[in-house]
């Protein structure tokens, strides 16, 4: 067995300033399955970097012992560019000021290039198949040139992501409870992670529209499978969203538990010795992420929420009411916020001041709404 503690340099955007990243590399590259997991891309949600504290501390352990069986490689912190962003006292790690967006969107789109190499390539073995496929995505990664920090940050991160089984991007939302993103493909082969973590929801889309990191490396083989449907293709990269509740979800207690709940999820799909115990039960059978609703603020205000996470709500119920602050008679100063549709309240604004148009709940429902088309997703 093998641990190594790697460090990759990024570009300073400005002269004098370096960053970098840190790749804690357990097992054999190459031997037994591969997981990926990294800590908030979205650089100021702190809850996923405790997790990755408490789960260092555990795979440490299991390396020391011994149990190791597969390669895990684990970022504790996946984006030091954002965690240096700060607007006074406030860290604001979620775009990358210089103009690059949201850090978990546009990220490559690999099916296509992937597809080129694969020409002539593929049979009728399903593992061989396989590793074609992750040698071409190891290839279209060690080619690109990167022009900026941003870039070589995505392009670090995708090299080791590229070719793994299980691919974890630890986030959080502003006020929520536990879910996860999958795609419909990996439901239900992932329910041993959504009843492990006790995800309250877990939310199924092909394309939420967004290119995000997860998607950027389980969608391909997908595409892949239907670009070549001549040849066994499994979807064998399982990549998931994992939102570890709000922004104010840090503690040690809660962190150590998600690190065990991870730990035990390793254990079961072969990558570290030992018995992780019964399954839990799972709390929340998976639904389509067009299904969930993403209620907007109509306007600019102060939110006055109506009902609290976890509650089931009815189409039509108030949810919250809208308070302008500018009103000159308090009693028009209200605008109500209704539910589209029957079920839990997933999140909430953290935030209570608003602007038109920003996201102030999630409502997940089972039947898919009308509007919830192209991009499901918050930017």
């Amino acid at each position: 067995m093998a641990y190594e503690l790697r460090r990759h340099a990024l570009p300073g955007q400005t002269p004098g300033q370096s960053r970098h990243l840190l790749f804690h590399c357990f097992g054999e590259e190459g031997k037994g399955p591969k997981a990926y997991l990294q800590a908030s891309l979205h650089a100021d949600e702190t809850p996923a970097m405790l997790v990755a504290h408490h789960l260092l501390r555990l795979l440490l352990a299991a390396e020391a012992r011994g149990a190791i069986t597969g390669r895990i490689v684990l970022v504790p912190y996946a984006n030091p560019l954002g965690l240096a962003q700060a607007l006074g006292r406030d860290l604001s790690g979620r775009y990358e000021l210089a103009g690059g967006g949201n850090f978990n969107r546009n990220w490559p789109a690999l099916a296509e290039p992937v597809a080129a190499r694969l020409q002539g390539r593929l049979g009728a073995d399903a593992a061989a198949n396989v590793a074609a496929i992750r040698a071409a995505l190891r290839a279209v990664f060690n080619e690109m040139r990167p022009r900026n920090a941003l870039d070589h940050l995505r392009v670090a991160l995708g090299r080791e992501a590229c070719d793994a089984d299980l691919v974890l991007d630890m986030h959080c939302d502003d006020e929520a409870l536990l879910h996860l993103f999958l795609l419909p493909q990996h439901w239900p082969e992932a329910r041993d992670l959504a009843a492990e973590l006790g995800a309250e929801a877990v939310l199924l889309a092909e394309d939420s529209g967004g290119a995000s990191f997860d998607e950027s490396f389980s969608w391909p083989w997908v595409a892949l499978a239907r670009r070549f449907p001549g040849h066994p293709i499994p979807p064998a990269c399982l990549a998931s969203t994992l939102e570890f509740r709000g922004r104010g979800d840090v503690d040690d207690a809660t962190a150590e538990a998600d690190a065990a709940a991870l730990f035990r999820v390793l254990q079961r799909r072969g990558l570290i010795a030992g018995d992780p115990g019964p399954l839990p039960p799972l709390k929340a059978e998976a639904t389509d992420l067009a299904a969930t609703d993403s209620v907007k603020a109509p306007a600019a205000g102060i939110l006055a929420y109506r009902v609290g996470l976890g509650e089931r709500v009815a189409k039509g119920q108030l949810l919250a009411e809208l308070v302008d602050p500018a009103a000159e008679d308090p009693a028009a100063a209200r605008r109500e916020i209704r539910a589209a549709t029957d079920g839990l309240l997933l999140s909430q604004r953290y935030h209570k001041y608003v602007f038109a148009g920003d996201g102030v709940a999630k409502v997940v429902g089972r039947e898919p709404l009308p509007h919830r088309v192209g991009y499901l997703l918050e930017d």
